[in-house]
């Protein structure tokens, strides 16, 4: 495993030590921590085991979404597998994440897998993705098989794992011969409207599902992109995994590819004031109303340190609210030295610029009591990413009165409930839920929220893609140029 989704705007660098925030990055200890998992380690490790098979672990890593992966990051991690590669296997599962930029490579999956092939030209590679993946020649030419994830909120990860696993040992019993086709088409859709549970992006996944479902294809997945990298490969893209012959594939593939064509307006977002969507959450009866920030989404690459959404929360008088997590270690030091029960007044959040958006940190000061402290450790038992360990570092909870707000060392999106619950924080018995989140939040959050409204925060997670300063990607490419024209055969 190696993944990263790198936003290419976030301040926040990305070093090996960051990679290790799933536990151990390699061997016996690794195989612990992600067996039995909802993940794309853990359903190779399940494809592994039932087959029988002698396996390895040379490297686990995951970091949430950052900055530019460091040189000696890259180096470290890609070095661990081909070496283990070198030494002589049947086949190589990888789980990555199909958007990887290091400070040397815009495409650090399709530059490992290129290392791979320069070793071991003719060993079965399956390739578990991310929704996001940036598809490139590269990564393609280096696999034998692919599957992407299908939802967003990413409940399917272990099984598309299994997907491609199950595939590769057919390729090994001598069943199929996989071969792929693949394309894409110049769009940039913002990740906020592009989920495969709605439309424009609804259809085209059920075309790959009931295709690859139905026994038409081996593999077929469908890749919304990343927007928050400034790459020239950023476009929507579908990869077809076929037995022996390519020409049911290329039909699928340019279907897939025309419809996302037609329905490209579909993948705009439009922005709104926040003080309107604050407004619009007060008005609102019953509860929970969860209000997910995500301008500064952890899982994209966010600080989790801005403030504005629980600044205007506060301005407007919202009450019985519970917010969070705010990574600020400086904070969490403040309210642990205090002690549970104290009265402290803190600069909260804002400790980070971004430069790349032209914002410059801005903290908070608020006053309250210092509810519950907590080692920031629990075990997720929602839906997305079940019986992983979440450690958020040192965590304390601050009581202003109106809202109770959890401040942590570490980032960590909320997608499960135990971000609150672990520090004694029931959300199913509050008003309002602020929490950082783009769409993960639903596969925890969605199933007890009576309103979701959608805050357009500040920070370098926006989803309004004309806050981003791109120089880099490559033209012309929808929404920047909405009157181009498409031949069906351009990708």
């Amino acid at each position: 495993m190696m993944m990263h989704e790198t936003n290419t705007f976030s301040p926040l660098p990305t070093p090996i030590e960051s990679f290790a925030r799933a536990g151990a990055l390699s061997g016996a200890a690794a195989i612990r921590e992600a067996e039995g998992t909802n993940t794309s380690l853990g359903g190779f490790i399940e494809v592994a085991r039932k087959a029988g098979a002698e396996f390895t672990v040379p490297m686990a890593a995951s970091a949430h979404p950052s900055g530019l992966v460091t040189k000696a990051a890259y180096e470290q991690m890609t070095a661990a597998i081909v070496d283990e590669v070198r030494k002589g296997c049947d086949a190589v599962l990888l789980a990555l994440h199909g958007a990887m930029v290091s400070e040397e490579f815009d495409d650090g999956e399709g530059e490992l897998l290129k290392r791979l092939r320069g070793i071991a030209p003719d060993v079965p590679i399956a390739v578990a993705l991310d929704f996001h993946t940036q598809m490139t020649e590269a990564m393609v030419k280096g696999a034998n098989v692919m599957t992407g994830y299908r939802t967003y909120p990413h409940i399917d990860m272990a099984d598309t794992a299994r997907r491609a696993g199950r595939t590769l040992l057919r390729m090994l019993a001598g069943e199929v011969e996989p071969c792929m086709v693949w394309g894409n088409r110049p769009i940039m859709s913002s990740s906020l409207v592009h989920t495969p549970s709605r439309e424009p992006m609804k259809t085209l996944m059920s075309m790959a599902s009931t295709a690859e479902d139905s026994g038409e294809v081996l593999n077929a997945s469908v890749f919304g992109g990343f927007p928050q990298a400034d790459i020239p490969h950023l476009a929507l893209s579908s990869v077809i995994v076929c037995d022996r012959r390519t020409a049911e594939g290329e039909v699928l593939l340019n279907r897939i590819l025309d419809a996302a064509w037609e329905k490209r307006e579909g993948f705009l977002f439009h922005p709104e004031p926040l003080s309107v969507q604050v407004a619009r959450a007060k008005a609102l009866e019953g509860g929970p109303i969860v209000m997910a920030d995500h301008g500064d989404n952890t899982a994209s690459g966010g600080t989790q340190d801005v403030m504005s959404v629980i600044e205007e929360a506060m301005r407007q008088g919202l009450e019985d609210a519970c917010a969070g997590p705010i990574c600020d270690p400086a904070c969490v030091k403040q309210m642990i030295e205090a002690g549970v029960g104290a009265e402290v007044t803190l600069e909260l959040g804002g400790k980070v610029d971004m430069p790349a958006m032209g914002l410059q940190g801005k903290p908070l000061k608020v006053g309250g009591k210092v509810k519950a402290i907590t080692d920031g450790q629990f075990v997720v038992t929602g839906p997305m990413a079940t019986g992983t360990i979440v450690r958020m570092g040192r965590t304390a909870v601050l009581d202003t009165g109106r809202m109770q707000i959890v401040v942590s060392e570490k980032r960590a999106e909320p997608f499960d409930l135990g971000v609150f619950t672990h520090c004694g924080i029931d959300p199913r018995r509050k008003k309002y839920v602020l929490i950082k989140s783009r769409q993960h939040f639903r596969a925890g959050f969605e199933p007890i929220a009576k309103h979701i409204v959608m805050c357009d925060g500040d920070g370098c997670t926006a989803s309004d893609l004309k806050l981003f300063n791109y120089t880099r990607i490559k033209r012309p490419l929808y929404p920047f140029d909405p009157d181009m024209r498409l031949g069906r055969n351009e990708a």
